[in-house]
């Protein structure tokens, strides 16, 4: 067991550190924009959303890559690895292209989702018309992290991770303290983070795995039957990750209805929920890693193993992060505004955010676990049934004015999630698909 804990922490370890410096990017965007005025602030919760709904909906790019890659490599299958990469990267491209063609459409659809309007609209079309060109970028770092999650390498994305970080950071703040940009000056830091991310991800692959790419011919990649296998698994998780997009983009299209303060509030707290997701994810990380290296030799023994010992560790992350909130929810809070309405109302509702952790960490060590099975059409069932779920939840209750309404769907949604993969698990097992 000792050996399993081993091999999850190295993997899990660079994870989590990667993840939980993901969120720092819209922290700090939202500790600019709180600095400017409140309708700064919930405009570029909004703006985040917006790509949030747009990307999270193709993060099966990195899910899907990661798990086929995982299991050809403990297949030792190197060139069948490399394959999946190339075809990730052609995937992303292609999709890439659709965002930047369709960016006016896409702009409007989201406007009108998520209820913007007034002083927030032009923030929110500044932020959105320059970050808008990260899409390329985008995709393919979803690819290459995906890639690199599979081959077992965590200190790669880390690498990655915290470059882009820095750069995203540094810029912005010298956009928007120096230049005195608005929403524009954070959309530009992270553009050019994105694209310094591409840049550092294919010089590391090339230098540690350049000689595995010596045998891709474009005839492998546009395989009919191991493509239309790729299609499908990533169509799948699409479906469970539009889902998945859906429901926060409501949550924060029901949190526009209440008002700009209940918006901005809810943007606070979705900023701790960020941090535990992230850290969280560390071990659901590990899991598709190791779950689906197990699974590519064939040691459904090991696969178990990993299975039982991640919800350990899960556990115990979701109970820290729980005692960090309760401890020093009112400090937390202070980082991003000092407005006291904004503060009182975030005093209200942070029960939720202290028992988010433990009632959602099932779902995201599960998610793991599917990904390294490859059982995306477990993962697509699971979503929808939480999906109906949550919206069943959210329409019987009675409209409160300060949100607790949409905060109990929330987690009604992620116990559903929890519940609905652990019954599916205890079922098929292993063979799971």
């Amino acid at each position: 067991m000792k050996s399993i804990d081993k091999e999850i922490r190295r993997l899990a370890i660079p994870n989590i550190l990667s993840n939980i410096s993901v969120p720092l990017l819209s922290t700090v965007d939202s500790m600019l924009m709180g600095g400017l005025s409140i309708h700064h602030l919930a405009a570029i919760g909004v703006g985040s959303m917006i790509f949030n709904m747009v990307y999270w909906n193709f993060g099966f790019l990195r899910m899907g890559t990661t798990g086929m890659t995982a299991q050809a490599y403990g297949a030792g299958r190197e060139v069948a690895a490399s394959v999946i990469m190339a075809r990730g990267l052609l995937l992303g491209m292609l999709i890439a292209i659709c965002i930047l063609l369709c960016s006016e459409p896409l702009l409007h659809a989201s406007l009108y989702l998520f209820n913007v309007e007034g002083d927030s609209l032009s923030i929110v079309r500044e932020y959105y018309e320059v970050r808008i060109w990260a899409a390329p970028a985008t995709m393919t770092i979803y690819v290459l992290s995906g890639w690199l999650f599979g081959m077992q390498n965590a200190l790669y994305p880390l690498a990655i991770t915290v470059m882009l970080n820095i750069v995203n950071i540094v810029i912005s703040y010298y956009c928007v303290a120096i230049l005195g940009m608005e929403a524009s000056g954070v959309a530009i830091g992270t553009v050019i983070a994105q694209y310094s991310g591409v840049l550092l991800g294919l010089g590391l692959i090339f230098y540690k795995y350049g000689n595995v790419f010596t045998n891709v011919k474009l005839s492998l990649v546009l395989q009919i039957q191991e493509l239309r296998k790729f299609l499908k698994v990533n169509s799948d998780i699409f479906l469970r990750t539009l889902c998945l997009t859906f429901v926060f983009s409501f949550f924060y299209s029901q949190s526009f209805k209440l008002g700009a303060v209940v918006m901005a509030v809810n943007v606070i707290l979705q900023q701790f929920i960020n941090w535990m997701s992230y850290g969280i994810d560390g071990f659901a990380y590990a899991s598709e890693s190791l779950v689906g290296k197990y699974k590519g030799a064939k040691d459904d023994i090991g696969s178990h193993q990993i299975v039982n010992r991640s919800f350990v560790w899960g556990g115990v992350t979701a109970l820290i992060f729980t005692l960090v909130f309760v401890l020093f929810d009112n400090q937390l809070m202070h980082l991003f505004s000092d407005d006291e309405e904004a503060i009182a109302l975030a005093q209200e509702l942070v029960i939720y955010v202290y028992l988010f952790p433990l009632l959602a960490f099932a779902s995201y060590i599960w998610d793991g676990i599917f990904v390294g099975l490859l059982a995306s059409k477990s993962m697509r069932n699971a979503m929808l049934f939480s999906l109906a779920i949550f919206l069943i939840t959210f329409y019987m209750l009675p409209v409160i004015p300060d949100g607790s309404h949409i905060w109990i769907a929330l987690c009604v949604f992620m116990v559903a999630r929890g519940l609905s993969q652990t019954f599916l698990y205890k079922k098929y097992g292993m063979e799971l698909s």
